[in-house]
């Protein structure tokens, strides 16, 4: 049995995270060797070296990695040891003279890109470096040498070898693209002279300046004190990240280049580890990283890769997304990245073997990603040989769960559970609720610009409200939006269960592919409603359309889109009719791009092709059209796509070219069931509206109105319970017993929403004979999800029950008998007379709490000065745990927005320090305020003095 075999057999490839950390290292040499095959394929046998072209040449990293570690294996590379020697030794050879700050003319100097694979190339150099000559190694300590001066020559400016891409000095920026990214490729270009010959004039300055700032946020980092080598983290003046730790790159949020501060210092740090260079401090205490890296947890998947719900681009590069994994897990020691790693590690040889097969960055991204691929893979086996990594957590989603309001600037609101991730996207262009049960990143499409539920339109108004189990009793997100021409709401719930309000049907999109050894994707989806199952076959070449239908007579027959692709709107290979009647016949379009005429879909020539010009693309109605030259009976088209396949069109025919009769349609349903459907056992629909939910191909439709969507439900019984009634322009859900409720207009709403069975919510409700009426309060559009804290069995009708907390219940109406049951699963008998009686549940919290600090993100939060605890000790809202401020210790929290606010302190037992309330609307400028986002505690703490409790603030509605 070979290693894969045993892979497949032992469920490496199919469970995740279940790889160890021993198999891990192993994992890592194998696909190394399986991807040898593609490498080879960048070696030019006439010239006798690895190709310039897209740094085809840095394929020796992971070429020197297998030359000098593991047992090389020449069946799996294909090549033998001694060929791939000679072709890496010789690659080497040439491209270091040929580098520009060696003499030559052909590569290198230029920070963006060339510093990048000047990295590797230096590594696999060192990895070598017995095996090369004497002036092959003068000219790789030259390359390191000279682009340590250079790059620090350029202080703070710009690279003018690079064109536009600017670190924009240390004032770095965040919108649109970050310049995080920049400022980490200044510094890994200066880390290859640091690891290898020592500090040179300026070099370790520079090189700290550019890695303190990449994650630089004025707002944190002068709320710490700390020094990172020797600097002060609040001499920091980059802004690369929205205050809220996100990233945009490409116009949007990127979590790959969110990723990017441990993709650039993995790079740096394998240098020093195998030059034997303690590492610098400032790639184990990175200003700010773990904030940054909470956002990347927010968007994990259970292949151990981000979700990415706006850029598309950089999606499922599997290759490329192992570094920053590698180096937190092994450098950093974060057993979260670890976890992480494992998972993506375990799908990495299942992955390699999908055609294009041995490719390792494959379905997205430029054609310089597949050596650079490689090259990090190979890092990250390093990595693993120079520091073991930490264990992985047992629950990684657990601990992941969090809930976050990016901001309308970002336009992300964002819910990661136990079971499933959401998020409601409203930045322009890429409007979505997207959605991945169980974290499945091949279950549902919902990247880049692909619509996900929400109509796709651009949201002109946007009212989001997040909740926290530390201050509401639970996890969930809701959200109003207006477009301009109505309305939607999202909410999410802490079971993984969406629930969303939709103006007009919705659609979803499914992966459905055949990759071998990963799960759920075996080459079929199985779709199950009341009206009965389909199963839907993955669809391996361009998708070719039959359709039938009866017999006519006409001249001429067109094709008209109704819903393009979203991206690339439409191209046809091959149009035909009734086999060959429209070979060779004229034929026209709405628009054509060039070289791609309309006649290039008749002409027979199954390599050529129409498409729309690129400036229609979003044009939904482009038609292609083709004249028989007479009438002619026929009953069948035949319609070959390329990538901008139509998501749906219409078939037409004409005497006369100007009177048109529609003959087909696509898609037509492979299913149309009411109610609900089940998505391949993984996840599932129910809509409460009298229309179909219905499957064409790999695209579900759903309703307008209520639909709610489970991970794993009994989705029969779900869609058996019957849906509130509401007033006018309110729609509501109790779905998991959450009651959601969207007011989808611009006017308050009051009134009454009928609701079936006890469960009891807060603000006042009316018993009836078979559930209760809920007095109903709602700002105009405005969405908000109230728990279920207590459920009344046995209670009788015309009970009023008014719930002024979680904890806390007063009930008239009486006499009445009846059990009340908490959420947290306290029961109580209550006895009812005629008067009021208002009933405490002991233990319980009365949620929702008015403390505005609670949950909160706090400073300093990486790097903690000397002596200091983590200040979010003062905000987690439990007794037993307190922040140490350290001398003279100051901590700062974010309420997220200006409030009106009163503080209150609670100290632990002992001497309570000398200390000072501040606040903040910048994070700047502090002082005695009343109207706050940061709040700062400044204290003279010695040792012997109490210990921080509790910060707490309280207020109203946030102002402005």
């Amino acid at each position: 049995m070979n290693r894969r075999q045993f892979l497949y057999a032992t469920g490496l490839l199919t469970l995740a995270p279940s790889i160890s950390l021993a198999q891990l290292k192993d994992t890592y040499y194998e696909v190394l060797l399986r991807h040898t095959r593609w490498g080879e394929t960048q070696y030019d046998p006439v010239a006798g070296r690895y190709r310039r072209t897209d740094f085809g040449f840095a394929v020796v990293l992971g070429n020197a990695v297998l030359l000098t570690r593991g047992n090389y294996d020449a069946a799996l590379a294909g090549i033998e040891k001694d060929v791939l020697r000679q072709h890496t030794l010789a690659t080497i050879k040439h491209f270091a003279a040929s580098n520009v700050l060696a003499g030559g003319t052909e590569w290198g100097k230029t920070l963006f890109w060339d510093t990048t694979f000047q990295s590797y190339f230096v590594l696999a150099a060192r990895l070598l470096w017995p095996d090369l000559d004497a002036a092959t190694r003068a000219d790789v300590e030259t390359i390191a040498r000279g682009q340590a001066d250079y790059t620090t020559s350029l202080g703070t400016g710009n690279d003018p070898r690079s064109g536009g891409w600017t670190p924009n000095g240390l004032t770095g920026g965040y919108r649109g693209d970050t310049k995080l990214e920049e400022m980490g490729v200044y510094a890994q270009s200066l880390a290859p002279g640091l690891a290898w010959h020592g500090d040179g004039p300026g070099w370790r300055e520079a090189f700290g300046r550019w890695s303190r700032n990449e994650t630089g946020l004025p707002a944190a980092d002068l709320a710490n004190p700390s020094t990172v080598d020797g600097v002060p983290i609040s001499a920091n003046t980059a802004a690369n990240l929205h205050d809220t730790f996100i990233v945009e790159n490409h116009g949007s949020f990127g979590p790959h280049y969110q990723s990017e501060l441990w993709r650039t210092s993995g790079r740096n740090a394998v240098h020093f580890l195998l030059a034997g260079r303690p590492l610098p401090e400032v790639l184990t205490k990175q200003p700010n990283g773990e904030l940054l890296w909470r956002t990347i947890l927010a968007t994990m998947s259970d292949a151990g890769e981000p979700l990415m719900p706006m850029v598309d681009d950089r999606e499922h590069l599997y290759g490329r997304d192992v570094i920053p994994l590698a180096f937190r897990s092994t450098v950093l020691r974060d057993p979260m990245a670890a976890f992480a790693e494992a998972a993506l590690a375990s799908r990495l040889l299942a992955y390699q073997a999908h055609p294009p097969v041995y490719r390792l960055a494959k379905f997205s991204g430029e054609a310089k990603y597949e050596p650079e691929a490689r090259a990090e893979l190979a890092i990250s086996y390093l990595l693993h040989e120079l520091r073991p990594p930490v264990t992985p957590v047992p629950d990684f989603f657990a601990r992941a769960a969090i809930t976050i309001d990016h901001g309308a600037d970002p336009g992300l609101l964002t819910h990661q559970s136990g079971a499933a991730w959401a998020g409601t996207v409203t930045k322009p262009g890429f409007t979505k609720f997207a959605w991945q049960p169980a974290h499945d990143d091949w279950l549902f499409k919902i990247s880049g610009t692909t619509p996900m539920l929400l109509p796709p339109a651009t949201v002109t108004k946007r009212n989001a409200v997040v909740y926290q189990q530390v201050r509401d009793g639970f996890d969930g997100t809701a959200s109003l939006l207006a477009f301009a021409d109505g309305f939607a709401g999202t909410a999410t719930l802490p079971t993984g269960t969406i629930v969303c309000a939709l103006p007009r049907p919705g659609r979803v999109d499914v992966h459905n592919l055949a990759m071998t050894g990963m799960p759920g994707l075996t080459g079929s989806r199985t779709y199950t409603g009341a009206s009965g199952r389909v199963t839907v076959r993955a669809r391996e070449a361009f998708r070719v359309d039959e359709l039938t239908f009866p017999a006519t007579t006409a001249r001429h027959v067109r094709m008209v889109g109704v819903r393009p692709h979203p991206t690339y709107g439409y191209s046809l290979f091959d149009f035909d009719v009734e086999g060959d009647l429209a070979r060779g016949k004229p034929t026209t379009a709405s628009s054509f791009d060039t070289g791609m005429e309309p006649g290039k879909a008749t002409d027979g020539n199954p390599a050529t092709r129409w498409a729309v010009a690129r400036a229609e693309r979003g044009r939904a109605d482009s038609w292609l059209a083709v004249d028989l030259g007479a009438a002619t009976t026929m009953s069948r088209v035949r319609l070959r796509w390329e990538t901008a396949a139509a998501g749906a069109y219409r078939v037409e025919t004409s005497m006369d070219g100007a009177g048109w009769t529609t003959v087909a349609e696509h898609p037509r349903p492979d299913l149309s069931t009411a109610g609900w459907l089940d998505v391949d056992g993984r996840a599932g629909f129910v809509a409460r509206a009298a229309d179909p939910i219905t499957v064409h191909g790999d695209t579900i439709s759903v309703p307008s109105g209520i639909v709610e969507g489970y991970v794993r439900a009994d989705l029969r019984a779900v869609a058996a319970n019957p849906a509130p009634q509401c007033p006018p322009s309110v729609q509501a859900s109790t779905a998991d017993g959450f009651l959601t409720l969207f007011n989808l207009s611009n006017a308050d709403v009051s009134g009454t929403v009928r609701l079936h069975g006890t469960r009891l919510y807060r603000g006042t409700q009316l018993t009836t004979t078979n559930g209760t009426d809920y007095a109903l309060t709602l700002p105009a559009a405005t969405a908000r999800i109230e728990p279920p804290w207590f459920t009344a069995r046995d209670i009788p009708a015309g009970i009023t029950a008014i719930v002024h907390d979680g904890r806390r219940v007063t009930f008239r109406g009486g006499p009445a008998r009846f059990t009340l049951t908490h959420r947290d699963g306290t029961t109580m008998s209550i006895v009812l007379g005629q008067a009021e009686r208002t009933v405490t549940m002991p233990q319980a919290k009365p949620f929702p709490l008015n403390d505005l600090a609670l949950g909160r993100v706090t400073f300093p939060n990486s790097v903690l000065p000397p002596g200091m605890t983590d200040p979010a000790a003062a905000v987690d809202g439990r007794q037993n745990t307190s922040w140490t401020p350290g001398r003279d210790g100051r901590m700062v929290v974010d309420l997220g927005s200006v409030y009106g606010i009163r503080v209150g302190l609670k100290w632990t037992d002992g001497p309570v320090p000398p200390h000072t309330i501040t606040c903040s609307t910048d994070g700047k400028t502090y002082g005695q305020a009343t109207v706050a986002r940061y709040v700062a505690v400044s204290t003279g703490w010695r040792p012997g003095h109490a210990s921080l409790r509790s910060l707490s603030v309280t207020g109203g509605d946030p102002v402005g």
